[in-house]
């Protein structure tokens, strides 16, 4: 089992003629994705060529729509290597078509261009309440079912897959994490990314990974800045049944500055890692102080499972 993405996801890629998109989609089929074409308006009609994760050639073509990709891929998921000023666009454009998952990769997309496409895909819900879109980032790694599917740019060959989920803001402290935790596995990683807007959230992520029967326990990275980990705490207290380890980054960082992530900025008390270390031992969840820490305390709770 995972979370968001599995064997079945068919993932188009925006921006697959670029070179990130060039370089990455090369990357995903590596990892076993099932990537069935791209996007790209001025390139469409021609086809790209790459190799599956046995080697073989595959030939994808480029669409100049994402409704048109969709139509005749079936594609269901789209990765976004679009850069910062024509991302809003393109991920309106993604929306719009009612792409069911939707991870944006690009760094640096103005604040309020996240709030207005972000705002859109909240608006287009299907019948059961749920916006039609889930969009993963921007600014984030993606998303990784170890062995079965990457919608992203995080390291494949880290871990394998096992009974661990782990979402997290940071993508470095992710690949991290993977492989602190290699020897057990993971059952799905994802990237949230850490800027002040983003679409799916560490709630979410714990939501899915309660539901997910082979997730047994769960790892969650937060870091300074905002309240997203409180918030986080005060869901788990009501809905997280399974064991939840937590790591903050950002202990010795300075007050009042940015670090890292567009969203990660203390002020005053608001925001500090002590506080939310706070906040998530009050409803048990155990928090180290390093990934090395938050490690070692999962790697008990899986022996003790």
């Amino acid at each position: 089992m995972s979370i968001f993405l599995n064997k079945d996801s068919k993932i188009i890629v925006q921006g697959i003629t670029g070179g990130e998109g060039t370089k990455h989609t090369a990357l995903m089929l590596k990892a076993g994705s099932n990537i069935v074409g791209g996007v790209n308006a001025r390139r469409a009609g021609e086809t790209v060529e790459h190799l599956d994760a046995d080697g073989n050639d595959v030939s994808l073509n480029v669409y100049g729509t994402v409704k048109e990709a969709m139509a005749e891929t079936g594609a269901n998921v789209s990765v976004m290597f679009v850069p910062p000023k024509f991302a809003k666009d393109a991920a309106m454009e993604a929306i719009e078509a009612e792409i069911e998952l939707l991870v944006i990769i690009t760094e640096g997309i103005p604040v309020q261009d996240t709030a207005e496409f972000f705002a859109a895909s909240q608006a287009n819900v299907g019948a059961d309440g749920k916006p039609k879109t889930r969009i993963i980032g921007p600014n984030c790694p993606g998303i990784i079912t170890p062995d079965v599917s990457l919608a992203g740019i995080t390291p494949a060959t880290i871990t394998g897959t096992g009974p661990i989920g782990l979402v997290s803001k940071s993508g470095t402290l992710t690949y991290q994490m993977m492989y602190e935790l290699s020897e057990i596995g993971i059952s799905t990683a994802i990237g949230i990314g850490g800027d002040p807007v983003i679409g799916t959230t560490h709630i979410d992520a714990l939501e899915a990974f309660e539901n997910d029967p082979e997730t047994k326990a769960i790892i969650m990275i937060g870091e300074i800045g905002g309240d997203a980990e409180e918030q986080a705490a005060a869901y788990i207290k009501d809905n997280v049944t399974k064991p939840v380890v937590g790591y903050i980054a950002g202990f010795t960082a300075p007050e009042g500055k940015t670090m890292g992530h567009a969203g990660a900025i203390v002020s005053g008390s608001s925001g500090t890692a002590a506080a939310k270390q706070e906040a998530l031992e009050a409803v048990g969840v155990q928090v180290g102080q390093t990934p090395t820490e938050a490690a070692e305390k999962m790697r008990k709770i899986m022996d003790n499972l």
